[in-house]
């Protein structure tokens, strides 16, 4: 397993041991994939950063599927407590920024605080891809019509 580390970071390879707690703590929080590989706490981050690059070009599904989608973030969350310190240390720029990212291109769920714990759960792309002459519910295209509130001004509808 490769570990991307920031230039001020500590160069010090990782040890065996610190590897071994990688693995156990990924295991514990991921499970396998569904071809049943096991997840390792780079593709967790890889799947994380992909779903945010696809949210911040507009998000093409619907709120059910963002939902399945957001596994990887909340696995992330399950894993870190996990990690070695000096792993969390390593890798906690890398998650920041991610975040921050992702915070950036949503917009929380009106009249609800930054809740600490699953807070990527209340939060909605700020650009929802549709296919022409799709249907709207309450002002939100078809599959996330089941939200709660109306459409956010923030919210744009790109078809």
């Amino acid at each position: 397993m490769s570990h991307r580390t920031p230039d001020h970071a500590d160069e010090t390879p990782l040890t065996a041991e610190e590897y071994a707690a990688v693995h156990a703590a990924v295991s514990t929080g991921a499970g396998h994939r569904i071809d049943g590989q096991p997840w390792t706490l780079n593709s967790l981050f890889e799947a994380w950063e992909d779903l945010v690059e696809e949210v911040e070009e507009g998000y093409g599904w619907c709120a059910p599927e963002l939902d399945n989608d957001l596994w990887c973030r909340a696995a992330l969350a399950r894993v870190w407590p996990l990690l070695p310190p000096r792993v969390q240390t390593l890798r906690r720029p890398e998650l920041d920024a991610l975040d921050a990212r992702f915070r950036t291109a949503t917009v929380p769920w009106p009249d609800r605080g930054e809740e600490p714990h699953g807070w990527w759960t209340l939060r909605i792309p700020r650009n929802l891809v549709i296919e022409a002459g799709e249907a709207f519910r309450k002002g939100w295209p078809m599959g996330w019509g089941m939200l709660p509130f109306p459409k956010p001004d923030e919210v744009e509808v790109i078809g």
